[in-house]
């Protein structure tokens, strides 16, 4: 059983993936238009992943007695001065994003809701790998500056990412 106040912290988290997702989807407009189709695929993925996380915190809201509502999503930003700045605005997002679980594992916690905490702390492990993935694109982005050979490589590399769903938990 979820405290409303718990309840309600689930909620703002799952509509900030759902953010997250338009983000992406925005971000991969972007880089459709510059013509860079493995960037494009990337945060395409990207956003499949997002809307993964999304539906798992629907779910467990649902299935711990709460009710998952889903509210307005701002609009993402959709035009970027470069391959650089969308990187550096994907990280500050994603550590955005890492402060706002680790906030609730310490509300659930806090609350001695184990099956929550348990529950976070796959999001923990995959903030990190989150985190990980977009700086190692924004090293390489920052190393070819505008480098045309350097992005086409980078380019041809992200063309190969595809959506794989994470295995299911529990039963």
């Amino acid at each position: 059983m979820l405290s409303s106040e718990l309840e309600k912290s689930l909620n703002e988290q799952m509509n900030r993936e759902f953010y997250s997702a338009y983000l992406y989807l925005s971000m991969s407009s972007w880089f459709a238009v510059q013509e860079l189709p493995g960037f494009a695929n990337w945060f395409r993925v990207q956003t499949q992943e997002e809307l993964v996380h999304a539906m798992k915190f629907f779910d467990f809201i649902n299935g711990t007695g709460g009710h998952a509502i889903a509210a307005a999503i701002d609009g993402p930003p959709s035009g970027f001065e470069s391959i650089v700045q969308v990187f550096e605005k994907s990280l500050v997002h994603e550590k955005f994003v890492t402060s706002c679980i680790n906030k609730l594992v310490d509300q659930a916690r806090g609350e001695g809701n184990h099956a929550t905490d348990i529950f976070l702390q796959w999001f923990v492990t995959e903030q990190m790998e989150e985190e990980s993935s977009v700086s190692a694109i924004l090293k390489k982005a920052r190393l070819i500056g505008d480098d045309g050979r350097g992005i086409l490589m980078i380019d041809a590399e992200l063309a190969t990412r595809v959506f794989v769903p994470p295995a299911q938990q529990g039963g």
